[in-house]
């Protein structure tokens, strides 16, 4: 047994699917999933017109589609599967689910923060989630100043990876619904 709790384990032998989830619980769970499924919806609803413009009303070359190309594919890889599909994604699920089972009132509260490591979790999850998070900032307001096609081509990329992100969120939480919920590190302090 591995000496971080995976989902379902408690290091005391009994499983999630052993507890009781109360109403608190589920609307916890909901709003965290909730919340995180629209920060990812709103950012690429936001980022997708100016990918569209950048990509279609301006000029460009065959070097700059290939540029395109290679881009988005690689944003796929990085973001979508890699960032995603196989860490933040499962990791929110497993973490909602975990809230569903243990609701504290201040995690509740904060669920969309919690499901995404934000709060209540290991020191290293707690900087690392919050590095990130200024990081992304960061590149967000750079991109802001690149002239169009770049910032399309930027922002096609990133719309990629967010929906992918979001997908895989979503078919994680079905899974779970399935009775299939992730197998993964809570990082919990």
């Amino acid at each position: 047994m591995s000496s971080v709790p995976l989902t379902g384990e408690d290091g005391l032998g009994t499983t999630d699917a052993q507890r009781t989830i109360r109403p608190l619980g589920v609307l916890a769970a909901i709003w965290g999933l909730l919340g995180v499924s629209c920060l990812l919806l709103n950012a690429a609803g936001r980022l997708l017109p100016l990918a569209i413009e950048g990509l279609t009303a301006h000029a460009i070359a065959p070097w700059q589609w290939a540029i395109t190309v290679g881009w988005v594919g690689t944003m796929a890889w990085s973001e979508g599967y890699r960032g995603f599909q196989q860490g933040f994604s499962p990791r929110v699920v497993a973490r909602a689910l975990h809230l569903a089972r243990h609701p504290r009132l201040l995690h509740v509260a904060l669920a969309p923060l919690y499901c995404m490591g934000l709060v209540h979790a290991s020191k290293r999850r707690l900087i690392a989630s919050w590095i990130l998070v200024v990081a992304i900032v960061a590149m967000v307001t750079a991109v802001r100043f690149l002239p169009q096609p770049w910032r399309g081509i930027v922002d096609a990329g990133v719309v990629v990876g967010l929906g992918w992100g979001l997908v895989a969120t979503l078919a994680f939480a079905v899974r779970a619904l399935l009775g299939r919920p992730p197998r993964v590190p809570l990082e919990l302090p």
